[in-house]
């Protein structure tokens, strides 16, 4: 606060009384003190503005660095973004082309399902025939086997019958030679 000056022309006894100069000089000290206290306020406030101003400044440059920080992971996010709808949408791309496939597979399976149950049935009716065919021969080896036997007695007797026939020529021969003898 500024010192108080008393103006210098005047006697204590006008001051003592009031006079109009006292009153007036009481309104301007008055009016002065609340000046002064403005100011102060003023000045207060002042600096807690500059106070305010700075850590704002600083609170600004700590977000703008932040946010070019954050900008940087932006474009590193969008690129891997595009990267992973690139490899979706090459996915989708083999998604769909692993459908059609097993569409035809489905299709060729049920195709090949049908022909495997054909070739069963082939495969039955030829076991069976196999299993007819297999009967037929063991009867036609058992009918070899008895014809064999029989062919074997039959050159057996045949053999026979020709040493008899040799023999019974052989007495016929002797007995004409000893007739054509006599």
């Amino acid at each position: 606060m500024m010192p108080r000056k008393e103006p210098s022309g005047c006697s204590g006894k006008w001051r003592e009384k009031g006079g109009p100069g006292n009153r007036g000089m009481k309104v301007i000290e008055n009016r002065a003190l609340k000046d002064e206290e403005k100011m102060e306020l003023q000045e207060i406030q002042l600096k807690e503005a500059k106070h305010i101003a700075e850590e704002a400044d600083r609170k600004y440059e700590e977000v703008a660095r932040k946010l070019v920080i954050i900008e940087g992971d932006l474009e590193r996010t969008e690129e891997r973004a595009e990267l992973a709808e690139s490899r979706c949408r090459e996915m989708d791309e083999q998604i769909r082309l692993m459908d059609q496939n097993l569409k035809c597979l489905s299709a060729a399976e049920e195709k090949y399902s049908q022909k495997e149950d054909k070739y069963e049935e082939e495969i039955k009716i030829l076991t069976d025939k196999l299993k007819e065919a297999e009967t037929r021969a063991e009867f036609a080896e058992r009918s070899v086997a008895k014809l064999e036997k029989t062919i074997d007695d039959l050159e057996d007797k045949l053999k026979c019958t020709k040493e008899e026939h040799l023999c019974t020529q052989r007495m016929l021969d002797q007995t004409l030679l000893d007739l054509n003898e006599m």
